[in-house]
């Protein structure tokens, strides 16, 4: 992600920060991701807000991912784990709680500073298990396959 300065030139947004989490909310309407289990879930509807797993609440924050990212992040993390469901979130809903800070690599991840309220929640959508292990993904957040990304890139 890029902005520009006067003289328009491209500047890397990470660059613009200054220090670690000063950007509050997510320039783009693009909706955020948190996978967790169906159960933890279903917690989270009886109490109305989702608090965060074992490893959020260990690291003062939940953890989200953009589209873009939810792949790795399943790999990663999640690989074979079973009843897994993908909530879309409204990043302008969650405010200046959403912080947009290096993780994997020193890309930018969105990372919540308290509890999601389920009315910000956009949608959920089940993760279904592949046999390799791997998750499938819903169609919005799928990789094109290679060929496919050049061909609607030219046109």
């Amino acid at each position: 992600m890029y902005i520009s300065s006067i003289a328009m030139s491209p500047i890397p947004l990470a660059c613009c920060l200054g220090a670690v989490g000063l950007l509050s909310s997510n320039p783009m309407a693009e909706p955020v991701y948190k996978i967790c289990p169906e159960a933890a879930l279903q917690e989270a509807r009886r109490c109305g807000r989702f608090d965060g797993s074992a490893d959020d609440r260990r690291d003062g924050f939940i953890h989200l991912s953009t589209g873009s990212q939810v792949a790795g992040t399943l790999a990663k993390y999640f690989a074979g784990q079973r009843d897994l469901v993908l909530l879309a979130v409204d990043p302008v809903r969650l405010g200046e709680r959403l912080r947009w800070e290096p993780s994997r690599g020193g890309e930018l991840f969105p990372h919540l500073y308290g509890p999601l309220d389920l009315e910000h929640v956009n949608s959920v959508r089940p993760l279904t298990l592949q046999e390799d292990g791997s998750h499938r993904l819903p169609a919005t957040l799928s990789p094109l396959p290679s060929g496919e990304r050049s061909r609607r890139r030219r046109g």
